[in-house]
């Protein structure tokens, strides 16, 4: 298993230039940085080849994720936003294929943020229209080696799946290789009972995963039970990447999407603290 880290720990803005956290994670030890899929998708050619190289140059590879904005949403009862969004997640597809392909994980299947509108209780409608339209775009990832890897979580970010069940439903109705489910120790804290049941049965649907405290701090500043976790992904020889997710600083789009509304690097230096988080998750899981 491969350890990463999310460019987006570094930053307040989610499109930025990723060259500098390339080299941020390599020289810390991680062996995988993990990128904003829609910006990789508008880049110029030019400009992801450069990405490309510069993380084989570090020895370092390189995984997506994104949580698709409103206009774009494949669940959406207008016609027109889900031809969008179909057609922005072949373009990423496309776009990722160009530099080897790999694994797409986030909010792929509807948009993010997003709640039921006022008054609707029944979210069927929204996932049948999402799986209908993923059906088509998946055939694109198919073709450029890409994985999507639809993201559990709460209930407090999205309602189309909160739940390891309701993804393995879901991947099994679009029936590709290339779809697989994606789960996060700090959505499984709020929504599932256990966390080594939720991975086990995810088992061979798990095609990433995400880690970060109950407190979206790194791995070791909360309560997460890690040899639960550990326990999990080792009793279904979980091969794929580990990815860790913090979010620490307010301010800018990351700290208003992510709600972060008190600054938790106070007094930490955030590198250091990687570095930590790192030598903490090795141990754990390896």
């Amino acid at each position: 298993m491969k350890i990463g880290i999310y460019y987006a720990y570094w930053v307040n803005n989610w499109n930025v230039d990723f060259h500098p956290f390339i080299d941020k994670a390599s020289d810390i030890g991680f062996d995988v940085i993990e990128l904003n899929a829609g910006t990789i998708t508008l880049m110029t050619k030019e400009e992801r080849k450069s990405i490309k190289s510069h993380a084989d140059d570090k020895g370092i590879e390189l995984s997506y994720v994104v949580g698709l904005q409103s206009q774009y949403d494949i669940s959406s009862e207008n016609l027109s936003t889900r031809k969008s969004g179909i057609n922005f997640l072949q373009q990423m597809s496309e776009a990722i294929g160009e530099i080897g392909g790999g694994p797409v994980g986030g909010i792929i299947y509807g948009s993010w943020p997003a709640s039921l509108p006022q008054n609707e209780h029944d979210k069927r409608p929204y996932v049948d229209r999402s799986i209908e339209s993923m059906k088509e775009a998946i055939k694109s990832a198919e073709d450029n080696n890409v994985f999507f890897n639809m993201e559990v979580v709460n209930r407090f970010e999205q309602f189309i799946m909160n739940t390891c069940e309701e993804a393995i439903d879901y991947v099994k109705k679009i029936d590709s290789k290339n779809a697989k489910i994606m789960l996060d120790t700090f959505h499984i804290n709020i929504e599932e009972d256990f966390f080594k049941e939720s991975i086990v049965r995810a088992n061979n649907y798990l095609g990433h995963f995400h880690i970060g405290e109950n407190n979206r701090m790194p791995p070791g500043y909360g309560h997460i039970p890690w040899k639960e976790v550990a326990d999990g992904l080792k009793k279904i020889a979980y091969q794929g990447y580990i990815v860790m997710e913090p979010f620490l600083m307010p301010g800018g789009e990351v700290g208003r999407d992510i709600k972060v509304y008190r600054n938790l690097a106070k007094g930490l230096d955030i590198d250091t603290e990687a570095a930590k988080a790192l030598e903490f998750t090795r141990k754990v899981f390896q």
